[in-house]
């Protein structure tokens, strides 16, 4: 750190040319990575954008090449996802030299390779990205790479490129600083996620993010994200970005992965967690018994969630929501792992029923939604037909009838059913309660278009389990195509009247 305060210039803004003076957030991680007792593998920065990332990563980077932890005849990598976010990084370093007079007479600039040379201990370190061909080859004892929370899924070849050539050192470093990926299943998030549940001394980990659930315009969360806040980070840039989320809901997912740091997909996704939270308004059960009820039944395979969510609108239009889940008692605790979700918790609360043994029990499930639906006016149950034919088996089996009605999982029938459940959301038509279940369900799920515009829920896209959704989609459905099959008529309400006309 005095080596960064003492050589090195702020690159550029309103600040160039002046000394770098590191805020508490860079020297905390600092002090973890370069005083920790047990040598530092890896070191994991996340914070959100604007906060000084690349000017961080420069920092660190000259630090091993002309400085305390330069190492003779060794090699530093930075690694980034495009040629010109790669060279952004040799730039940032490159201006800190070119404004430090001492640092201009000991370090040499090669610009058309994007490599610096530090000529006391002929250290060199060189920008690598993605799309090039040079990945391959060197043996870094120091890789620093920025923004891994680009990369989507668990691997990448890249990567891995550049951290399987440190195996020549017994003792490399590798330096991650990015934003959170969007999903827990992408590589980012499983380095964090590992980095947190292993402890590992040897990794260091420092993640700045908002709380889940906060609001857009809280900022404390935005100070949490944002640990440069007010020093190099512009409040009032957070202030509008946050006010735009506000009024455009499109903009929330992109505000809250890139400026609150969280975990947000932000492909396609459905509904926004700020329009969902807008139905965690009771529903009620007088509505359900006045009717009529419509429902989505999603079965599961044999042990992952069976869904099965039942609507009703009251007089002014607002649709109430009941789901109700079930999942194989001996799966729960692995499913939890699995799927990083307090399956387990919810069970406890009896939010999540379970069936017996391992895998799901139809028969169980019958005999529940027999009773569910005992007293209540149901018109239509919309269903998946995959498993259908077993589940009807158990139906018949605990003499169960429901008025079922077979719902396609494609374009054609999920498209309106979408429109119709995004318009009740938009509208603030919606009492769910906030079924924590559900609103799982709803932070996953992911609508994909076709060419001609139309849309449906995709598993494979989403980040965890949908089908309460998919189940509610289908109950929207099949409501539209009762209702179209038999039109409404105030001759047919018995509170109408000629003197109420």
């Amino acid at each position: 750190m005095k080596f960064v305060e003492s050589y090195c210039r702020v690159p550029e803004g309103d600040m160039v040319g002046q000394p770098i003076r590191l805020a508490d957030f860079q020297e905390a991680f600092f002090y973890s990575v370069y005083d920790n007792p047990v040598h530092t593998r890896k070191a994991y920065l996340s914070i959100a954008r604007k906060n000084s990332k690349t000017a961080t990563i420069a920092t660190i980077l000259l630090v091993h090449l002309v400085g305390p932890e330069a190492r003779l005849n060794s090699r530093i990598s930075s690694g980034a996802r495009s040629r010109k976010q790669a060279a952004e990084v040799y730039n940032y370093a490159s201006k800190m030299v070119f404004l430090s007079p001492k640092l201009a007479r000991i370090v040499r600039p090669v610009p058309s390779s994007k490599t610096l040379i530090g000529l006391p201990m002929n250290v060199e370190y060189a920008a690598m990205s993605a799309e090039g061909a040079t990945a391959h080859g060197g043996s870094p004892i120091v890789a620093i790479l920025d923004e891994v929370g680009q990369v989507k899924g668990p691997q990448d070849d890249f990567i891995d490129a550049i951290v399987t050539s440190q195996g020549a050192y017994s003792d490399p470093l590798l330096i991650a600083i990015s934003t959170q990926a969007p999903t827990d299943a992408d590589l980012f998030s499983r380095w964090l996620d590992d980095a947190e549940r292993a402890g590992t001394p040897s990794t260091v980990s420092h993640v700045y993010s908002a709380p889940k659930d906060c609001a857009l315009d809280d900022q404390d969360a935005w100070a949490a994200a944002n640990p440069a806040l007010g020093l190099f980070r512009s409040k009032e840039d957070v202030a509008e970005q946050a006010a735009s989320a506000s009024r455009m809901p499109t903009d929330e997912a992109r505000f809250r992965v890139l400026t609150l740091n969280q975990r947000v997909n932000m492909v396609a996704a459905f509904v926004s967690p700020g329009v969902w939270k807008e139905g965690n308004l009771t529903p009620d059960d007088e509505v359900f018994l006045a009717g009529p009820v419509y429902g989505g039944l999603d079965l599961s395979a044999t042990t992952d969630l069976t869904a099965l969510v039942l609507t009703a609108r009251d007089r002014e239009g607002a649709l109430h929501v009941r789901p109700y889940f079930w999942m194989p008692q001996d799966s729960v605790i692995d499913a939890a792992k699995r799927d990083r979700a307090p399956y387990d918790v919810w069970v406890r609360q009896g939010l999540l029923r379970t069936t017996p043994g391992r895998v799901i029990d139809y028969a169980f499930v019958a005999r529940d939604i027999g009773v569910l639906t005992a007293d209540l006016p149901v018109a239509k149950i919309g269903f998946d037909r995959w498993r259908m034919d077993r589940m009807q088996i158990a139906l018949d089996g605990a003499g169960v009838a429901l008025p079922l009605e077979s719902f396609g999982q494609g374009y054609v029938s999920m498209s309106p059913a979408l429109d119709a459940l995004e318009a009740d959301l938009l509208r603030n038509n919606v009492r769910h309660g906030g079924h924590p279940v559900l609103a799982m369900c709803a932070a996953n799920a992911v609508a994909i278009p076709d060419p001609a515009g139309n849309r449906k829920l995709d598993k494979s896209k989403a980040t965890g389990r949908i089908d309460g959704m998919v189940a509610l989609a289908m109950a929207e459905g099949v409501e539209a195509m009762y209702q179209e099959a038999v039109p409404y008529s105030p001759w047919d309400d018995p509170a109408f009247s000629l003197v109420s006309a």
